[in-house]
């Protein structure tokens, strides 16, 4: 069974998100804006999807960046993956980050990002006083590629 996710339209140029071919797993979330913006090499901006959404209790959405982007220009997410809970019903914006070289330049309605809907599941917590014992240990990064 699919979830089914709501979308609203804050704006009239909003672009709702879809599926590019039959098999992604991620919308594309297009730039809701009224005049290009400019990143700056090095600089961050915050971009407006001109929509809001509603996820169904027990799924979240992941905002990710598009590897076009990533590969063209150096352009990623600030907080990737970005979390949209289910109880959030506010505006949806994408903040950007240009690791090239050279300024970028969003123009509105530009795939600027992909979100990806998925299942959450919560934890039950229990604290402890020591945890049981694994063969890793406590052995941190890059500690299992020796």
């Amino acid at each position: 069974m699919r979830p089914r996710v709501l979308f609203k339209k804050l704006r009239a140029d909003a672009v709702v998100p879809r599926y590019m071919t039959a098999h992604a797993a991620g919308l594309d979330l297009s730039a809701a804006i009224d005049e290009p913006v400019e990143i700056g090499a090095g600089k961050r901006a915050a971009i407006d999807t001109g929509l809001a959404i509603k996820l169904p209790d027990g799924y979240e959405a992941q905002v990710r960046p598009r590897s076009g982007l990533a590969r063209e220009h150096g352009v990623t997410l600030v907080n990737a993956p970005g979390t949209i809970d289910a109880d959030y019903v506010g505006p949806v914006i994408v903040l950007l980050i240009n690791h090239g070289d050279r300024p970028v330049r969003i123009v509105p309605s530009q795939r600027i990002a992909q979100l990806v809907i998925a299942p959450v599941v919560q934890a039950e917590l229990t604290e402890v006083d020591e945890l049981p014992a694994t063969a890793r240990g406590d052995g941190g990064f890059g500690s299992t590629g020796r």
